[in-house]
């Protein structure tokens, strides 16, 4: 009869339920996506195909005339933080915070006012350094070709002060996530001071640093400081394979995901058409043999012991480094509408797996899952997958992101994706 308690099965309840979340730092910022001709490019002296900051003349100009020409597709809130904490609070239905600049005086129909409009309720904003002045906008502007021309305000989105940086935020995070954009600043900026200050922080308290490395042009800047920031500083690396041979050296999304566990606890490499990569450690008492067809590649049989779930490389006695791909779910959409974002989702689902690891080891600590020091809930197989499907609801829409969470069980005839 106590078991049907009100009173005793709420207490029970309470205590429970201990909560988490996952904390990153961005520069806040709304995409704008227009299609537009040479001449357009021409007429504001933007360089075709390229990524270029523009000031705040040419940015009113150049809105003011998307808008009167009525040639604006698509306002979105933006940012590959941004993107990942608002997916990542979709997916898990549960809370993430998000650290960065927003104006202090928001009028309706601004950017800043679209950009929390356009901002899931489950992440928390209450942490954003107010500021007195506009936040970043991207315009991606799109010609004929299909060529991407990316022309970036800045505004004040690079002004987060280290002092703005809550210590105990951060400690009590189950992981911090930037990306390599914080670290392109200049003059008076101080978000890579800030974004500094809080990777400190994180790495004194065992935090893990996930870093996003954003875009290959940057990394191609300085490849060796790169690698060296992430050996001494991150846990979790995040790119496409690109990046992955920028910082790397090796054009093999499998080969770049070797060398960069040289560096870190466990890699995530997406690589476009041909899927997912993840490469991580696993101790050699804890390693599992995939029941799946071994695959091929620069490592022969690379995917042997995939379902293995992820630990630190500095907590196994014997590390065994673990590898797993999965090819895009349903073969990859009939159409893909938009590839921004579809990685910062993929990583979304990645996080949500490392938070629900943390979540259950709150709240039943005893359970034998636990007897293994993972940092994963689930297996490498299990995980390349679930990111694998939540990228593809964003190459099927227009917006880097979602709307709504995953189905339970899938509408399609596709369920038999998670059966394998």
């Amino acid at each position: 009869m106590e078991d049907k308690d009100p009173l005793i099965n709420h207490l029970n309840a309470e205590d429970r339920l201990k909560r988490n979340y996952i904390c990153g730092i961005d520069q806040i910022v709304v995409d704008i996506e227009a299609k537009v001709d040479q001449a357009f490019l021409d007429e504001f002296h933007l360089q075709r195909g390229m990524s270029q900051v523009i000031d705040n003349d040419v940015t009113n100009a150049l809105y003011e005339r998307l808008k009167r020409d009525d040639m604006i597709d698509y306002e979105f809130a933006g940012g590959t933080i941004g993107n990942t904490m608002h997916n990542y609070s979709v997916l898990a239905d549960d809370r993430s915070v998000l650290l960065g600049v927003m104006s202090e005086s928001i009028e309706i129909g601004s950017y800043a006012y679209k950009f929390l409009c356009n901002t899931s309720s489950r992440v928390d904003l209450d942490h954003l350094q107010p500021v007195a002045g506009p936040i970043g906008r991207c315009f991606t502007l799109i010609d004929d070709s299909g060529e991407r021309t990316f022309a970036i305000s800045a505004g004040l989105m690079n002004y987060l002060k280290p002092e703005s940086i809550s210590q105990s935020l951060i400690e009590n995070a189950s992981a911090l996530v930037i990306s390599a954009y914080l670290m392109r600043t200049k003059g008076d900026e101080t978000m890579t001071q800030a974004t500094m200050q809080a990777v400190e922080y994180a790495n004194q308290a065992g935090v893990p640093v996930v870093l996003t490395l954003g875009t290959k042009f940057l990394i191609e800047q300085d490849p060796q400081w790169w690698a060296e920031f992430v050996e001494k500083h991150v846990d979790i690396l995040a790119m496409n394979e690109e990046e992955g041979e920028a910082i790397t050296g090796f054009d093999d999304p499998l080969m770049a995901a070797d060398k960069a566990l040289d560096w870190v606890d466990l890699v995530i490499c997406t690589a476009g058409p041909t899927g997912l990569y993840m490469a991580g450690y696993v101790e050699e008492d804890m390693k599992r043999e995939t029941e799946y067809p071994l695959l091929p590649g620069a490592i022969p049989e690379f995917n042997r012991y995939e379902f293995s779930r992820a630990m630190r490389k500095s907590r196994c006695e014997k590390p065994v480094r673990v590898y797993s791909h999965t090819a895009p779910y349903m073969g990859g959409p009939d159409t893909i509408k938009n590839t921004n974002g579809a990685g910062d989702c993929a990583l979304a689902a990645v996080l949500h797996d490392l938070s629900a690891n943390v979540y259950h080891r709150l709240n039943v600590p005893n359970s034998a899952k636990h007897e293994q020091s993972a940092i994963t809930y689930s297996s490498l197989a299990q995980i390349s997958k679930y990111a694998n499907r939540a990228s593809f609801e964003v190459l099927v829409q227009h917006s880097p992101r979602l709307s709504r969470g995953l189905p339970e069980r899938e509408d399609s005839l596709e369920q038999s994706y998670w059966d394998q």
